[in-house]
């Protein structure tokens, strides 16, 4: 079993900033992607940003030079520091993790995802 929790959401105004974090836990023998999507109100799940297990990151157009998605291997954590919050960034933010669990083949990785936290900017 695998887990994902999430942590840091919440209230803040415009221009402020936000640190998520996400922490797995589980059976997990290597975890390759980690990273973070968003779902606005009304609108479908999309990629905000992600790191692979070497460190290259990559980003949504809409947030590039704003937020900086990392990630801690030892403690199976990844992180999105969120500055210069906007309105529009305010969504429903989910990790996510590619994760190869206990038991399964040395290619066999899927995707585990958080529950969700609220992220709300007001202007």
């Amino acid at each position: 079993q695998v887990n994902l929790v999430e942590s840091g959401g919440g209230p803040v105004q415009a221009g402020g900033s936000l640190r998520l974090s996400c922490a797995a836990s589980g059976t997990i023998v290597d975890i390759n992607d980690m990273g973070w999507f968003r779902q606005g109100p009304g609108k479908q799940r999309d990629l905000v940003g992600r790191v692979t297990g070497a460190g290259s990151a990559d980003y949504a157009d809409s947030v590039k030079g704003r937020f900086t998605v990392s990630r801690d291997n030892a403690k199976k954590t990844v992180y999105l520091q969120m500055n210069s919050l906007k309105p529009e960034d305010t969504a429903v933010y989910y990790c996510y993790a590619s994760v190869r669990a206990l038991g399964v083949g040395p290619f066999n990785f899927r995707d585990y995802w958080g529950q969700g936290t609220q992220v709300t900017v007001s202007s």
